[in-house]
């Protein structure tokens, strides 16, 4: 989950590496994963799409344990609102899910109006801030 992502596990990235467009997604998921090595794209096991990961500097530690990286990947699954925009995400949105636009290496990013399906506020209104079109 997201929220259980601690600032100092994403000190050693360098750089995020995204595999499509991410201005239409509304959310994307993240997670820390035990991968083999500190960069080049993860293998990717989970049901539906892996959508961008980060690349660790040569400084990253392996675990002691396991010899693996944490590094973050970020995915969507079929039922998530970009494949099913009146679906079950239609508003809300998983736990593990940012807005892929607050995203920088080091930086875990946050949910914002945007992923959570609602519309701007009155704040962003007034600063004549508005959120793109889904």
């Amino acid at each position: 989950m997201s929220a259980l992502i601690e600032p100092e596990q994403l000190s050693s990235e360098t750089e995020l590496v995204w595999l499509e467009d991410i201005e239409p997604l509304d959310y994307v998921r993240q997670t820390l994963d035990r991968l083999p090595t500190r960069r080049g794209k993860p293998a990717y096991h989970r049901a539906g799409r892996m959508v961008g990961y980060a690349v660790l500097g040569p400084k990253a530690r392996s675990s002691r344990a396991s010899g693996t990286f944490m590094r973050r990947v970020f995915w969507l699954l079929p039922h998530d609102r970009d494949g099913q925009p009146t679906g079950l995400y239609a508003s809300g949105a998983p736990s593990e899910a940012i807005d892929p636009r607050t995203v920088a290496p080091g930086i875990k990013g946050y949910k914002t109006q945007r992923s959570e399906g609602g519309p701007e506020s009155a704040a962003m209104r007034e600063l004549g801030m508005t959120l793109p079109e889904a």
